[in-house]
């Protein structure tokens, strides 16, 4: 079907040269889209897949075990997408010890867009609609530290920005003017409400990032916040009912096709393809996920067995390590109640089972990490990848 751009081009004042905004028209797509044929079978499968992975986090012993850490990998595979370069390694040690100077930054920014998702997921589990208002809250914890923090956080932008090139005048994308983001962004939250028509919601998810994309509404942060988004939606609408779907390794491998889909859908309406790839990274993501858990389950299985015979100390250590994959010797102490040396003896333990890693190479405040376990959840956070 051809649809042609969904929205409008508003002239923008800039100095010495023509530039001109874009407006997006308001959800849902107008003709409406057609789900029925390979489509509607895509957004089937993609509910299935998530379907399947709700339906693990009821087998899990301990969910809250997995989503510590795939809150963490979700963060560090965002933050990679916008350029920084922390691994979830990276990341696990500056929770624990700190990080090198020469990774601070970076680091830091992981950590807000941790607490960001942390604080959105807690205030919907308590009733909080996902709205405006709870969109800025979020925004104003992802760049409460780091380079974002001079940007604004937690308002709506009141000055033009714009997506590549060095001015709005050679840009690749200007999103609306600051004056039409209030109107732009209360239109969205209607839809996220199903107004002015119910939604299924994947087809929402998919939807709402785009438009969220398009608008831009803050000088930092869209992109982690838009990706945010899709989760969020998912666990208002009751799809997901603890946060294991992460969609940002999708876009992160693919990511010249994300934004070549996110400005074609703007040209020329064609949100057919990018509901295609949107549908495919659900499927696919949610089948990695779940046999991801899976594949943990059975690490933890056979190490219990490995360890059948050490000492209780050993064992609640290998626990510990499964909600906290990085640790040192002072750490396990005060976890476990034991001595400095008690404790020191069980990771020694563990690593003579080849179940930890001691990763400083020093003498001074070892770091050990659990490395089967980040081996698997770390897969595609590689900074070389």
């Amino acid at each position: 079907m051809q649809r042609g751009p969904t929205g409008y081009f508003s002239p923008i004042s800039t100095v010495g040269e023509p530039a001109r905004a874009f407006i997006p028209h308001p959800l849902p797509p107008e003709p409406p889209l057609e789900l029925d044929g390979e489509l509607g079978s895509l957004l089937d499968s993609a509910s299935i897949a998530i379907g399947r992975l709700d339906g693990i986090s009821l087998i899990l012993p301990d969910p809250e075990l997995f989503i510590y850490t795939y809150i963490r990998q979700e963060a560090v595979l965002s933050s990679q997408i916008e350029g920084t370069q922390s691994s979830l390694s990276d990341l696990l040690r500056h929770e624990l010890d700190g990080a090198p100077a020469a990774l601070l930054e970076d680091v830091t920014e992981v950590s807000c867009y941790v607490d960001a998702m942390q604080h959105g997921l807690e205030r919907l589990k308590n009733g909080e609609p996902l709205s405006l208002r709870l969109l800025r809250e979020i925004h104003a914890r992802l760049l409460a530290n780091g380079r974002g923090s001079s940007k604004q956080p937690g308002e709506f932008r009141r000055s033009q920005n714009w997506i590549g090139g060095s001015r709005p005048g050679n840009a690749r994308f200007v999103p609306p003017p600051p004056d039409a983001v209030l109107d732009c962004m209360g239109a969205m939250e209607k839809f996220l409400h199903n107004d002015p028509v119910q939604t299924r919601p994947l087809l929402k998810a998919a939807l709402a990032h785009v438009q969220f994309e398009t608008i831009h509404p803050f000088l930092d942060g869209n992109g982690r916040l838009g990706r945010l988004l899709i989760t969020f939606l998912l666990c208002a609408e009751g799809v997901l009912r603890q946060p294991l779907l992460y969609l940002s390794l999708h876009f992160k491998r693919h990511r010249s096709t994300y934004y070549r889909l996110l400005q074609e859908v703007r040209e020329t309406g064609n949100w057919e393809e990018w509901l295609r790839f949107f549908f495919d990274g659900i499927i696919t993501t949610s089948a990695a996920a779940t046999a991801t858990a899976r594949r943990l389950l059975d690490l933890f299985a056979t190490h219990r067995k490995l360890l059948a015979e050490e000492s209780a100390t050993v064992l609640r250590l290998h626990e510990r390590l499964q909600q906290h994959p990085v640790i040192s010797a002072m750490a396990a102490a005060q976890a476990l109640g034991v001595t400095h040396p008690t404790a020191t003896k069980a990771l020694r333990t563990l690593e003579h089972h080849g179940i930890v890693r001691e990763v400083t190479g020093g003498d001074y405040r070892r770091l050990y990490t659990y490395s089967d376990y980040l081996a698997i959840l770390g897969e595609g956070t590689e900074l070389s990848s």
